[in-house]
């Protein structure tokens, strides 16, 4: 036999894994709430029209009236859906309202049409295909008691089963809509988060630089050594260029984590933050509690406040001294920067750099004020929880 006659046989891991694939496809198609609304309104259209046509006898009225739902039921569509929901409801009650206990099978249509008349009714809470199928079903009822056949309730149980299929399915497409809102919200939450968290960045480091910067350029116009202010001024603009260079990293790629270059440690307050301060002649005091209780956020957090903290006694304090002080306080880490200056303004502008502060301060579930230093100047006091309370 030639090669290509042999017949082929899947493996069974094969078969197996296909199969999976078709059921994953399927259940996914049908996680979509409008793709099961017309796949239910064709399953409910194709029951009713095999229901109706089919009646040949045993309605309580010739059955080409009841063959006339099929072509309502049709022209519907092109309606409102207000008025959708009303015609389906007024055809689920008249073929309700027809059906014998020789024609038991016209409940199926009626339930259907419950159901289609429910799921169209635009009301929050809806009623309409409800009642219309219940009055129909009464009808029926007085109809049979009324011509000697007896007890005919089976109405009452398919208008009630279509009725809560529609509401079943009602409330399923509701959630998976709250589902879908619910999911773009966090998206955006999360989009304005990363948005907000690079704005704090770019503010607190390129401020900071910047600062440091104006600060050698100004004293380097009064020092022996001038050629030793540019250096510096030379190497404040590169570490400052190399911190923008990773925050642009993430305004191409908003899903990159807003990282700097370098973690900053605690020792870089002293070594780092104080210098643009002493450039000015300011005496800066720092004291960092060896073991503040911190992980790598809470010291990043501690960092950058009291780099912005530096940065405004640097802008605005007109001071002599500062002073800085990290120290763990029983269940929380109390960092403490304050001068000998100005003094806060009677009414603090919130600018970027305070509401900086506040943000990183509450994205910790600590506590911040800002007040005058006994002395004179200002007193800038932030509380952070430890690590390891």
């Amino acid at each position: 036999m030639p090669p290509d006659l042999v017949p082929r046989y899947w493996p069974a891991s094969e078969l197996v894994a296909e199969t999976v694939q078709v059921m994953t496809d399927i259940r996914e198609w049908l996680r979509d709430p409008e793709r099961v609304r017309r796949l239910a309104y064709g399953a409910a259209g194709l029951i009713i029209a095999l229901v109706i046509t089919t009646a040949e006898g045993g309605l309580s009225v010739p059955a080409g009236w009841a063959w006339l739902v099929v072509p309502v039921g049709l022209g519907a569509a092109a309606l409102r859906q207000r008025y959708r929901a009303l015609v389906f409801a007024a055809c689920a009650g008249f073929v309700a309202i027809v059906s014998t206990g020789e024609s038991v099978q016209l409940g199926l249509a009626a339930a259907c049409l419950v159901f289609v008349s429910t799921c169209e009714d635009p009301a929050r809470r809806p009623w309409l295909g409800w009642l219309a199928g219940l009055l129909g079903a009464a009808g029926a009822l007085a109809t049979a008691l009324l011509t000697g056949r007896g007890m005919y309730e089976q109405p009452f149980v398919f208008v009630t089963v279509g009725y809560l299929l529609a509401i079943l399915l009602r409330s399923w497409s509701r959630g998976r809509a709250l589902t879908r809102e619910a999911d773009d919200l966090r998206g955006q939450a999360a989009w304005l988060e990363q948005r907000t968290n690079l704005a704090r960045e770019l503010h607190d480091v390129v401020g900071h630089h910047v600062t440091a910067m104006v600060v050698q350029a100004e004293a380097g116009q009064l020092s022996a050594d001038p050629g030793a202010a540019l250096r510096a001024i030379a190497g404040s603009g590169r570490t400052a260029l190399s911190e923008l260079d990773t925050l642009v990293v993430h305004l191409r790629d908003p899903q990159a984590a807003i990282a700097v270059s370098a973690q900053p440690r605690l020792s870089d307050i002293d070594e780092l933050l104080a210098q643009p301060l002493r450039q000015q002649g300011v005496t800066v005091r720092v004291s960092v509690d060896p073991a503040p209780g911190l992980d790598e956020v809470g010291v990043l957090t501690a960092y950058r406040i009291a780099q912005e903290a530096l940065t405004n006694i640097a802008r605005h304090a007109k001071a002599t001294a500062a002073w800085v002080e990290l120290v763990r306080v029983g269940d929380h880490a109390r960092l403490r920067v304050s001068d000998d200056g100005v003094g806060p303004p009677r009414t603090p502008r919130r600018g970027s750099g305070l509401l900086g502060i506040e943000e990183r301060v509450r994205a910790r579930g600590g506590s911040w004020e800002l007040t005058q230093r006994p002395g004179g100047g200002t007193m800038v006091q932030v509380n952070l929880p430890v690590a390891n309370p």
